[in-house]
């Protein structure tokens, strides 16, 4: 058959003529959901806030969600601490082992600079080792910039928008391993800081000078 003949025999079945049924394109496979095979749970928590300050103070709830604020001169959260002033949540969840998720959607206003929104803290760990797994900090750079510690880069303009924060940490008697998404990304992955007993806190522990704030809503706990 020429190439003519190929051309009309073309013609005869886009104008009508029997073709050839095409299987669907295969349709892309979707990214998996960081909860899945988790199991959401119950928590609660206490608050830790200026000692010498209501709650209300520094902290607001209305429409789901959290606001928490403190200043640079406030005092600590007791009474002759050296630690700097904040505003948390202190998630009454301990554990040493297995697979913990903090997750909420998180909201830092424009000038928060140097202060933690989020951390696993190592409330009993081996003398010599760190008091945290891991911190996620906001400095006034780059419309907000969210990094682990002062160190690696999570996130740019992240002022006034919400976004959405896990973290998971698989928690052994040995190293663990902790992964950070931000809006169901995966971002980073790092391994803790060896075995502790520890816990999760949220809203906003001033490192910085002047006035820090955080908000949160849909705050969630899970296991698995």
């Amino acid at each position: 058959m020429n190439r003519r003949t190929v051309l009309r025999a073309g013609a005869g079945l886009l104008a009508g003529g029997a073709a050839l049924a095409l299987p669907p394109a295969p349709l892309a496979a979707a990214a998996a959901d960081p909860t899945d095979g988790w199991t959401q749970k119950s928590f609660t928590y206490s608050w830790q806030k200026p000692w010498n300050l209501d709650l209300s103070d520094r902290h607001s709830s209305s429409g789901g969600v959290d606001r928490m604020w403190v200043y640079a001169t406030d005092e600590p959260f007791e009474e002759g601490s050296s630690t700097d002033p904040r505003t948390e949540m202190r998630w009454k969840v301990d554990y040493s082992t297995g697979n913990h998720m903090w997750d909420a959607d998180v909201y830092l206003p424009s000038g928060t600079d140097g202060a933690s929104f989020v951390q696993i803290l190592r409330s009993v760990h081996p003398s010599g080792t760190p008091a945290t797994d891991i911190m996620l900090n906001v400095y006034d750079t780059g419309g907000g910039t969210v990094r682990r510690y002062d160190g690696t880069v999570l996130r740019t303009n992240a002022y006034d928008t919400w976004f959405n924060v896990k973290i998971a940490h698989q928690a052994s008697s040995g190293t663990g391993t902790i992964k950070v998404y931000l809006d169901d990304s995966l971002t980073l992955t790092v391994a803790d800081r060896g075995p502790a007993t520890r816990y999760f806190k949220n809203g906003v522990y001033n490192h910085g000078s002047g006035r820090a704030e955080a908000r949160f809503r849909n705050i969630r706990y899970w296991t698995k």
